[in-house]
């Protein structure tokens, strides 16, 4: 909801049903649930966005039209930044990548940093319990150099799709080379191994900026399931967008040898 109210706020005035200050109040309820969101996902409970602060808002975004009182939370709208709302991003794109002049043309250096990462710390440990940390070493494909700001997006997901950690991204890649985009960074995962409901899945959707239709892209992704994880390197497929959280309807990339490589370290009490 919070995507779709901030496309809403960030749309042109020409198409939008809204006033500049109304598209305000919208991102501001957009920040408001990103906010809820963070607390859901959070395990310290001093200075909470409330279930109560939530409800707060029903009346304005339902009165959104007439609505002139002052906002009850001091907060800024969401800030400008393209963001596709769920299943958006394969209604747009419907051609195979065939970018190969256009992504690559210009040093990538001329665009500015989209996305500076929001990696987060290690948990605690706890006696008798299990961390993990991957550290995403690089990806193999086939027009690497020509990926403009790529960087990965890790989740961690049950059977249905739902998220069981905070989402986390990575930095922009560290450098292009031959077929490989090089990260080298480490991802701390944000529950203890055995906390984690069977069947979950750890996912990594990689993703590139578009400079023709200026919003970042999903281009593969790939999953790693519970019983892969145990210490030491490992190599996984990379699989056709969009991302199927449910694994239902898995395609390779390509026929093509290209994964995404991981080293794993488990942190045992």
């Amino acid at each position: 909801l919070a995507r779709h109210l901030q496309k809403e706020a960030q749309s042109q005035h020409n198409n939008s049903e809204f006033t500049e200050d109304q598209k305000k109040t919208i991102g501001k309820i957009a920040t408001c649930l990103e906010l809820r969101s963070a607390a859901l996902q959070s395990t310290q409970s001093q200075d909470e966005f409330k279930l109560e602060d939530l409800k707060k808002l029903e009346p304005i975004l339902k009165n959104i039209l007439t609505y002139n009182k002052e906002f009850p939370f001091d907060v800024q709208p969401v800030p400008l930044r393209k963001i596709l709302a769920p299943g958006e991003e394969e209604h747009l794109e419907f051609e195979e990548d065939d970018e190969e002049g256009g992504a690559g043309a210009g040093s990538p250096d001329s665009f500015p940093a989209r996305v500076p990462g929001t990696l987060l710390p290690r948990l605690p440990s706890e006696p008798g319990m299990t961390l993990l940390t991957i550290n995403i070493e690089k990806i193999g494909l086939k027009d690497a150099g020509q990926c403009i700001d790529p960087y990965i997006t890790v989740s961690v997901k049950d059977l249905n799709g739902i998220d069981l950690t905070p989402v986390q991204d990575t930095p922009v890649a560290l450098r292009k080379e031959d077929t490989y985009v090089h990260f080298n960074v480490d991802i701390e995962i944000q529950k203890h191994i055995e906390r984690l409901t069977k069947g979950a899945a750890i996912f990594f959707e990689f993703k590139h900026y578009k400079p023709k239709k200026r919003f970042t892209s999903t281009k593969c992704f790939a999953f790693m399931e519970m019983d892969e994880i145990k210490p030491g390197a490992i190599v996984i497929e990379l699989y056709k967008k969009p991302t199927d959280f449910k694994r239902k309807k898995l395609q390779l990339l390509t026929k093509k040898p290209l994964y995404l490589h991981l080293h794993q370290t488990l942190h045992k009490e």
